[in-house]
C-alpha cells in the first residue's frame, strides 16, 4: 500500500544533490513541520510538536529543487510517505521520509518566479512536423504573453 501525503513546512537543511555513477539525479533535505494553533485562553498563537520529514526526490524534480529550494524556505511537498526503523549502536529510532512527487514554495508566504526546464530530448535531431507546429504555437504565445506584459503598467 502506498501512503500519500502532503506536509507544509520548513527547509530545515541546505538541498543536498547527487549524481550517481549511471546519471540519476537525486536531492535530499530536512523538512521541519510545526502545527500552530491559536489558543483563546491564552489569546495567542501556541506551537505544537515538529515532526521532521527526510525529503528525497529524483531525476528533473531533483535537479529542479535543487535549483530553486534554499535552506528556510516554506515549501509543499507531496508524495509516498516511507517510516523505516534504524540503529545505531545502543540508539533507534524512525526516520520518516517523503519521496516527492511534487514540490513548489508555500505562495501563502511569499512570492516566486516559475521557469519551464527545457528537457534533453531522446532523439534530437528527429523533431516531427507536428512537434514543429507546437513549438512555432509555443513562440508565438509566448511572444503574445511578452508584448501583453509589457502593454500593462505595474502598479507601484
Amino acid at each position: 500500500m502506498t501512503d500519500i501525503v502532503t506536509v507544509v513546512g520548513f527547509v530545515a537543511t541546505a538541498v543536498k544533490h547527487t549524481v550517481t555513477a549511471e546519471g540519476l539525479e537525486i536531492a535530499s533535505f530536512r523538512l521541519a513541520s510545526t502545527h500552530r494553533r491559536f489558543d483563546r485562553t491564552a489569546n495567542a498563537w501556541v506551537d505544537g510538536q515538529t515532526n521532521w520529514f527526510s525529503i528525497t526526490a529524483f531525476r528533473q524534480l531533483a535537479a529542479n529543487a535543487s535549483a530553486s529550494i534554499d535552506k528556510g524556505q516554506r515549501v509543499i511537498v507531496t508524495g509516498r510517505l516511507r517510516v523505516r526503523e534504524w540503529t545505531s549502536g545502543e540508539k533507534s529510532g524512525h526516520d520518516v521520509e517523503i519521496v516527492a512527487d511534487a514540490i513548489g514554495h508555500d505562495l501563502a508566504w511569499g512570492t516566486t518566479t516559475w521557469t519551464r526546464t527545457v528537457r534533453a530530448s531522446a532523439e534530437p535531431d528527429h523533431a516531427s512536423e507536428t512537434d514543429e507546429a507546437q513549438a512555432g504555437e509555443l513562440s508565438e504565445t509566448a511572444a503574445l504573453l511578452d508584448d501583453a506584459q509589457e502593454a500593462v503598467p505595474v502598479p507601484f
